[in-house]
């Protein structure tokens, strides 16, 4: 099976969970999956309960913390570091799902550059599906994807200031 690539983008809610549910969806059917995060730091409900299935399920965070106005260069180190370490786990590992959460905000912020990223996405064995999740993904990578889903906001209650809630948002 030739392994696809997703993307998960625009401003609305759910990218996120999109790709949690395709990652308890592998998981229910035995698959080994890479679960990257790039960005988020506290810890999240979707983490917890992954962390429940490490026989299937690698979860590799490389929090930077958010990025105001331009990446700094702990942030950009850190990023680079981190972009090491997943392309060596790619390669040694055989996954059947590779996630990466927030990899379009780390793009579009420059933590990682776009040969970078090409780099990455290059790398993934052919039967590995690739799901790339955030906000802002730029074209380039939209016409690289096989599958492209923009998330779009109608209504939010963040707009009448009703803040992140622990098992809802993270």
């Amino acid at each position: 099976m030739e392994g696809l690539i997703h993307i998960y983008t625009g401003d609305g809610k759910g990218k996120t969970t999109a790709a949690v549910g395709l990652t308890v969806r592998a998981i229910g059917n035995g698959l080994k999956v890479l679960f990257v995060q790039f960005i988020k730091g506290s810890q999240t409900g979707e983490v917890e309960f992954l962390s429940k299935f490490q026989e299937l399920v690698e979860i590799y965070r490389c929090s930077t913390g958010f990025v105001f106005n331009s990446p700094d260069e702990l942030q950009r180190q850190k990023v680079k570091d981190c972009l090491k370490d997943i392309e060596e786990k790619i390669k040694k590992n055989p996954y059947d799902l590779i996630i990466l959460d927030e990899f379009s905000v780390a793009i579009s912020t420059g933590l990682i550059t776009k040969e970078e990223a090409e780099r990455l996405i290059e790398i993934k064995p052919q039967s590995s599906e690739l799901i790339i999740t955030g906000r802002g993904a730029p074209e380039w990578l939209i016409e690289k994807a096989d599958l492209v889903t923009e998330m779009r906001k109608i209504k939010h209650y963040f707009d009448r200031g009703i803040q992140a809630r622990r098992g809802i948002e993270y």
